[in-house]
Parts: C-alpha cells; sequence; structure tokens
C-alpha cells in the first residue's frame, strides 16, 4: 500500500467496472434489466403467513444531537414510521410500532414479531449504534428488513464505503479521511472541494455554502465540522455535473435499479447544482427526469455490484456524480436502509414512482420475501 493509500487519499485515475465477465467474490455482474415501469413481486397469499408486523423507529431526542440541524434530519422518522404502519394495516397484516430504545429487546420478546420493518436509523443520537438492531433481532431470531450488521457498518462510514467502492472497480471521486482537527488537507486533491461527516448520513453539515473553492476555506470547513460534531470527515474532490439518485430494489426475484437525475430549479451557491440541507425545505428545489442510455446501464451495473460488495440488503440508495467533461459517474454516497416511507418528498419513493412503482407496491413485496420465509 502506497502513502497515498496509507494517509486517505485516493488520486488515481478514476477506476472503471471491469471489462471481463470475471466474477468478484460477493458481486453481481450480470448487467440489470432496466424499465421505465415495473412491477415488484407482491405475493398476496404468503402476505397470509404474517400474524404480526412490527415497525422499528428511532428515539429521537434534542439532547442526543450536537446540533439542531443534525435533531431536524432524524425526528421524522417517528411520524414516517405511523405512516408506514397505516400502509401495513391496509394490506391486512397485524401492526404496531415499536421505539429503539434502551427496552427494545424486551418488547421484542414479548411482542414475538414475524418480521421487523427497521426504520431505526439512530440509537441515542449515534448512526454507529444503529447496528444494534439487527443484532438484537438475529440474537430473538427474528426476520427484519434492511441491511445486517454488517453492511450498516459499512454504509455508515464513508471511508470504508469508498475503500471498497475503489476494490469493486467503481469510481468514487478524490477522497481524504481526516480525524483530527487542524489535520491540513492534502492539496493535490484539486479544486473544488466538498467537507463531509465521516459517519452521518443525510445532508448533515452540506448547507448552501458547501462546497469550497479554496484549500483555505476546506481546511477551516474540516476544523469547523470536527470540532461540533466530534466526528472524523471525509474531503472530497466535488464533481460538477448532473447529480443522479439511484434506487436498488431486491424483491426477491432480483434487484431491480431505479434511477432518477435530480434537476435543480437553482445552483445552491450560484455556481454549482448539488443537493443541500436547505433544499429539504424547498419542494421545488429540484425534479427528476429518467437518465438517458447507454448511462443508464452503465450506472445500474455498477449499482448492483455496489449493493452487493458493500453487503446491503432489501434496498438502499446511491448518490451518483456524472463528470459533465468525461462523463464518468462517481459514486459519491451509500444509503442502505434508506428513508422508506410513503411521503414523496423522500428520494426512493418519489424515484420509483417515477418509474411507476407504487410505495405500497414496495411494501407488499418486501413483507411478500420475508412471509414466505415463514413456515
Amino acid at each position: 500500500m502506497g502513502i497515498k493509500e496509507l494517509l486517505g487519499i485516493n488520486k488515481a485515475k478514476p477506476v472503471e467496472p471491469p471489462k471481463t465477465e470475471e466474477k468478484i467474490e460477493g458481486a453481481e455482474i450480470r448487467p440489470p434489466k432496466i424499465h421505465k415501469k415495473t412491477k415488484v413481486k407482491v405475493d398476496r397469499a404468503a402476505l397470509k403467513n404474517l400474524n404480526l408486523v412490527i415497525v422499528a423507529y428511532s428515539h429521537v431526542e434534542r439532547e442526543f444531537f450536537p446540533t439542531k440541524e443534525s435533531y431536524e434530519a432524524e425526528v421524522e422518522v417517528e411520524d414516517r414510521a405511523a405512516e408506514v404502519v397505516e400502509r401495513v394495516k391496509a394490506l391486512g397484516i397485524p401492526v404496531k410500532s415499536l421505539m429503539g430504545d434502551q427496552y427494545f429487546l424486551t418488547n421484542l420478546l414479548v411482542d414475538k414479531p414475524d418480521v421487523v420493518i427497521n426504520l431505526v436509523d439512530t440509537l441515542r443520537g449515534k448512526d454507529k449504534l444503529q447496528t444494534s438492531v439487527p443484532a438484537a433481532l438475529e440474537l430473538s431470531n427474528v426476520l427484519y428488513t434492511g441491511s445486517g450488521m454488517e453492511g450498516l457498518v459499512i454504509g455508515n462510514n464513508r471511508n470504508l464505503t469508498k475503500r471498497l467502492l475503489i476494490a469493486y472497480g467503481i469510481p468514487t471521486p478524490a477522497f481524504q479521511f481526516i480525524r483530527r482537527a487542524g489535520t491540513a488537507v492534502n492539496e493535490e486533491l484539486g479544486l473544488p472541494l466538498i467537507v463531509k461527516l465521516n459517519e452521518s448520513g443525510g445532508s448533515v453539515g452540506i448547507d448552501s455554502k458547501a462546497v469550497k473553492e479554496t484549500i483555505k476555506d476546506a481546511q477551516r470547513k474540516v476544523n469547523e465540522m470536527i470540532s461540533v460534531y466530534k466526528l472524523p470527515v471525509i474531503v472530497e474532490q466535488f464533481i460538477d455535473g448532473a447529480e443522479i439518485t439511484v434506487v436498488v430494489f431486491d424483491d426477491g426475484t432480483r434487484k431491480r435499479v431505479y434511477l432518477g437525475q435530480k434537476v435543480f430549479r437553482n445552483k445552491a451557491d450560484g455556481k454549482h447544482f448539488f443537493t443541500s440541507f436547505e433544499s429539504y425545505d424547498d419542494i421545488k428545489a429540484y425534479t427528476y427526469k429518467h437518465v438517458e442510455e447507454p448511462l443508464a446501464t452503465k450506472i445500474s451495473q455498477l449499482a448492483t455490484r455496489a449493493f452487493s460488495g458493500l453487503h446491503h440488503k432489501d434496498y438502499a440508495k446511491f448518490d451518483v456524480r456524472v463528470d459533465e467533461e468525461t462523463n464518468i459517474p462517481y459514486f459519491t454516497d451509500s444509503n442502505p436502509n434508506t428513508a422508506f416511507g410513503p411521503d414523496m418528498g423522500l428520494p426512493m419513493t418519489e424515484v420509483l414512482a417515477m418509474h411507476g412503482v407504487s410505495f405500497d407496491e414496495v411494501l407488499g413485496a418486501l413483507l411478500s420475501k420475508y412471509a414466505r420465509q415463514l413456515k
């Protein structure tokens, strides 16, 4: 391993996917079929096997989070869980919600559900603790939706995610992993740059001024974020070009890929198009359009490989930036257990709807997959 790898810097040329059909362990190479409208598999007979479904959600209190911004990014989960409960009821399945707190395992053992829909993003405000939920479910031998412990550990660590993407031949922007405030930003990364928390999802810390045009400004942002959030950061080369939301959904028959290219109304900072924290409060910040071929097929092939290689399960969302000069799609973020619910403001739900797939169909297909496993 070279000195740049040891420092957490990826400055190599873009990594292209393998051009041969060799097998990569844990990865699916076969190109997925892409449809603008496709039905997922819902097994109505299997759904009758379900006697109780529990919707687990995060316990969110303001005191758990270092900033109001990070609290607001998570507080919506209880309302979203209530919406999912209502949709499960509409399928004719007994259902209840359960908070993911210190009593979760005890309540789980009392309720004895057939399947748990896992919407827990944080425990006591920490993303890295969410692995406690699949751990408790596996300990209790209860079926659950979403990624397991391994997939969540990987997905909640941008540094680890990006290193695995490189290992699987999936382009990701040049980056530097920084643990301590004051660590110098490497000038070889180039400009512009964007600074992200290593262990937090969503757009926490990504405001409308997130893209930095100088090393000095990037350095200031690094020091500020580490000091405020007490977490390491990733300094990443910002890729100017199209921003694409990629959803992978495994309905038990195959992994289906759905793409939506964001069409922004305005440049967040007057110079670059990107999704900022402020955009979540503006329903007109962007719309989606279909991704054209051959780019759609290329991204879909990479996404199925990333989904398997990062040990995601059931569903996940990837953020991709397409370089406007080279047309190379760079995978910037991976979101296992991305926000799951019927609200059309959620990226996964909105992109699926654009492809003619409703949330109720996805929910039915997801529960069908696990209902078929019940004796």
